[in-house]
């Protein structure tokens, strides 16, 4: 990372080790999440052994989400296109003129139209967060917890993953920002040599914030943990955020072009609906189990 006429040029290796940046920034995300809600689990004297399954549901209601989420919403043409193509959107895996071929910089690799690893391209927050909500309905059912008191205990957590992911995508240089003159703008070499605003790096810090405000008012009122306040101000918070985020982001794929609201717009709308009307409360709110 340099700086070239007040900008910072981004060219940052895709791997540290072993491991892609992206992928370590997942890992840190969903382990300090598990650390906080582990912490608020045993400050609530909820037993020990319903703590772990939670984490498996998340990280697999996450992941499936994400990558639904990008496939259906962004491009479902392709996907939806042809059975290999759905086939795609399960595995890592691309295909071309009937191989599978994958990336060359990974774990292994064969010629001729075989392949390694390269894991998912394109993942979807949204998609994400819907696969989380299931998850955690699957979680209640079999935990018999209130899904109130659990899905406050998660939103607590998850703007810390949210900032991690974010980095991830930074480090990978996607999801960029529109071209700009502001002096903090980053030339991601990897796309253009263009200025631009790097609105990963927005959403990290915004993230980070948003967990200290929800941990603040965590230690001030944790009677409310419970009542669905606490996921309503996560959904509110990073959904709003979202939608105006995305004025400084290039557009994600080309059917977005000449859209008044983009795709990552129209689908904040419903959560920050959703959010507003759980920090209200209300008999609904009580019939789904709050305490």
């Amino acid at each position: 990372m340099t700086s070239l006429f007040n900008y910072i040029v981004w060219q940052p290796s895709l791997t540290i080790g072993p491991l892609h940046w992206y992928a370590l920034c997942w890992l840190i995300g969903l382990a300090l999440a598990y650390i906080i809600v582990k912490r608020l689990y045993k400050q609530q004297k909820i037993k020990d052994e319903l703590f772990e399954p939670l984490y498996i549901y998340c990280f697999f209601g996450i992941l499936i989400g994400a990558r639904l989420g990008h496939c259906l919403f962004y491009q479902p043409d392709y996907f939806l296109s042809s059975g290999r193509h759905i086939i795609e959107m399960f595995l890592p895996i691309h295909f071309v003129d009937g191989n599978m071929s994958f990336a060359d910089d990974l774990l292994f690799k064969w010629t001729n139209g075989a392949a390694a690893y390269i894991g998912y391209k394109g993942l979807a927050s949204h998609g994400g967060t819907l696969g989380l909500m299931i998850a955690l309905w699957l979680y209640v059912r079999w935990s018999k917890l209130s899904i109130w008191t659990v899905l406050d205990n998660i939103a607590i957590a998850t703007p810390v993953t949210a900032c991690f992911i974010r980095l991830g995508n930074l480090m990978n240089s996607e999801i960029i920002g529109k071209v700009t003159d502001v002096p903090w703008a980053f030339i991601f070499t990897r796309v253009d040599s263009l200025p631009r605003h790097p609105g990963q790096l927005y959403e990290a810090i915004a993230y980070a914030v948003f967990f200290f405000i929800g941990w603040r008012l965590y230690r001030k009122h944790s009677e409310k943990v419970g009542t669905g306040f606490f996921f309503g101000l996560c959904l509110t918070l990073i959904f709003t955020f979202r939608f105006f985020i995305e004025y400084t982001k290039d557009i994600q794929v080309d059917f977005e072009s000449g859209m008044l609201l983009n795709m990552g717009q129209i689908l904040s709308i419903p959560f920050i609906i959703i959010g507003i009307a759980c920090m209200k409360g209300g008999k609904w709110i009580k019939k789904l189990g709050a305490k």
